[in-house]
């Protein structure tokens, strides 16, 4: 895959201590024209308070599955039908199996993790893939962020954390096959994901494309550098899904004529 826009491109892939960079190129052929719609398809994640607010959640081919509390399910009509959801886990995996629900297909199981409980939340079996946000203070990040890895865990974090925090998990992510789903508090912080993903990808630095993403390059991504990215970044969580997509409708990332339902 290639984040450049001609058909030879380098990926600066950091070695084990990700420190050290070594470029590997890597040909593409004839470049493709350049798909913004590609970057973003399925990566809003509309986060859902409760059942009714999953019912309303956004449609359209920008939006992945919505996020829903587990404690949420619980009591839920059998009859009702949610579809695709990320469940988040706010009670034990056990009380969830064991309490009545409706129907849903949990595409993902997402948790929150302290330094304590960071052990039992990569040792849950769960029947769809795991996602760990572990709460990063006082911890070596890329250490912890190595662990989720080696646990065949996906990584989380908030795009609103330190640049530095965000840059040591986007080094051990961008070169593992677990990727990365981030939280986000509106459109410019689903910018600034975007653009530290490709910067990681690209030996950029990761820092000044959090702070200053630069809209105009994620635009001329060809497709193939685009999938590179969502192969990294799987998803990102927004409470005001719609709002976020109205940025990037704003900024070129999405076409106007691509209507949300």
């Amino acid at each position: 895959m290639s984040l450049s826009y001609t058909g030879v491109a380098r990926i600066a892939r950091p070695s084990r201590d990700y420190r050290e960079e070594v470029p590997i190129p890597l040909t593409l052929g004839v470049p493709h024209r350049p798909d913004p719609n590609a970057l973003v398809h399925g990566l809003l994640q509309p986060v859902c308070a409760d059942a009714p607010s999953l019912a309303a959640a956004p449609r359209g081919a920008e939006y992945g599955p919505p996020v829903v509390r587990a404690s949420s399910l619980l009591g839920t009509a059998e009859s009702d039908d949610l579809g695709r959801v990320v469940v988040h886990l706010d009670i034990d995996p056990d009380e969830l199996r064991a309490g009545r629900t409706c129907g849903y297909e949990a595409v993902r199981f997402h948790v929150d993790a302290s330094a304590a409980h960071l052990a039992d939340a990569l040792a849950l079996r769960l029947p769809s893939p795991l996602v760990v946000f572990p709460v990063f203070d006082a911890i070596d990040v890329a250490e912890t962020a190595e662990a989720v890895v080696f646990a065949h865990r996906t990584p989380g974090i908030g795009v609103a954390d330190t640049p530095r925090r965000i840059a040591d998990v986007l080094a051990v992510v961008s070169h593992a096959d677990v990727g990365l789903v981030a939280r986000a508090d509106d459109g410019d912080e689903v910018l600034s994901i975007l653009a530290a993903t490709v910067a990681s990808l690209r030996g950029d630095d990761i820092a000044a494309a959090l702070a200053h993403p630069n809209v105009a390059a994620l635009r001329a991504l060809i497709p193939e550098a685009a999938e590179a990215v969502r192969e990294v970044l799987l998803g990102i969580e927004i409470a005001d899904a719609v709002t976020a997509r109205a940025r990037l409708v704003e900024v070129g990332l999405i076409a106007e004529s691509g209507a949300a339902t």
